[in-house]
């Protein structure tokens, strides 16, 4: 739930000492306007931070993002939920902006879901997306993706509605039937979890823009696309995912991705010329990178309070 107090450090504190207020409300504020919502992926505080100061209205946490970062392990179910909700509150701690969780399955029964998202209100989520996978669970474009009934997953959206606290948090309802039972069997289970009180529907892996349009002209709800280089669904631009129909785009990796070959390609460069020179232009000064995190008003913070 949102905290009801109003931070009297708000102006004064650093970000990351500051109590956060009205995240839900304006996520739900947005997929109710006519504005079009992007939510680049993050996997760590760094990584959102970036998210935010480049004016973004959301940011995701990255299943995928967060397992290569915290396990350098592919996304194959392997980071546990207290693991990701480590992540969520500290990220939650940090960035104003509202934060989108993917929580995979939901970590286990209807009990197990309640707690999920109880837990990840408290840390400061304002989203949380739930998935009709088995667990362990697969990435949502690769094979081998085995799914729950209908009535499970509809089990697992009715166990987060009543679990949650602030009625402003949203739950979001991948499906990811596409792939293996077609696009009509992933639009009807879609339905079912916006009746069972889903408040956005993510349909995964639409693989054409009639598809996207298909999924865009079927659901009363807000719908979320899923825009991953080089996966099965064409990367659209934002204006004419709205036009088909859609309120908000993910971008789940597109950060990490170019964190890991940049950063490859500098260390490349430096163990051929045993220098950095020639990456500094591309480089963040030791300044900028530390004013990114205040570090400014964090000594001014320090030195007022002794």
């Amino acid at each position: 739930m949102s905290p009801s107090l109003t931070d009297p450090h708000a102006q004064t504190y650093p970000a990351g000492l500051t109590i956060k207020t009205g995240r839900n409300q304006a996520l739900r504020a947005a997929l109710a306007s006519d504005q079009f919502l992007i939510a680049p992926g993050a996997f760590d505080c760094l990584s959102a931070r970036l998210v935010e100061k480049a004016g973004f209205g959301a940011v995701y946490l990255t299943g995928s993002g967060m397992s290569m970062s915290a396990l350098g392990a592919p996304d194959v179910g392997l980071m546990t939920f207290t693991e990701v909700l480590d992540r969520a509150k500290r990220i939650a701690d940090l960035v104003g902006i509202p934060i989108v969780v993917d929580a995979d399955t939901g970590y286990g029964g209807p009990l197990n879901v309640v707690r999920t998202v109880r837990e990840f209100e408290k840390a400061g989520v304002s989203a949380i997306q739930l998935e009709d996978q088995a667990w362990p669970k697969k990435c949502g474009h690769e094979a081998g993706r085995q799914l729950v009934s209908t009535q499970e997953m509809v089990g697992r959206i009715k166990a987060a509605a009543d679990g949650r606290l602030d009625p402003d948090l949203v739950i979001i309802a991948r499906t990811d039937a596409r792939s293996d039972h077609g696009l009509q069997a992933a639009i009807e289970r879609g339905q079912q979890y916006a009746e069972a009180g889903a408040d956005v529907i993510f349909v995964e892996s639409p693989q054409s823009r009639e598809e996207l349009a298909t999924v865009g002209q079927s659901f009363k709800v807000p719908l979320l696309a899923n825009m991953v280089e080089g996966g099965r669904t064409p990367i659209l631009p934002a204006d004419e995912l709205s036009r088909l129909g859609f309120s908000m785009a993910i971008y789940p990796n597109a950060l990490t991705r170019l964190f890991a070959k940049a950063g490859l390609q500098m260390l490349a460069q430096l163990a051929q010329d045993g220098t950095t020179d020639a990456c500094k232009a591309q480089m963040f000064n030791h300044r900028e990178l530390w004013s990114l995190f205040e570090y400014e008003k964090w000594i001014q913070t320090e030195e007022r309070l002794r």
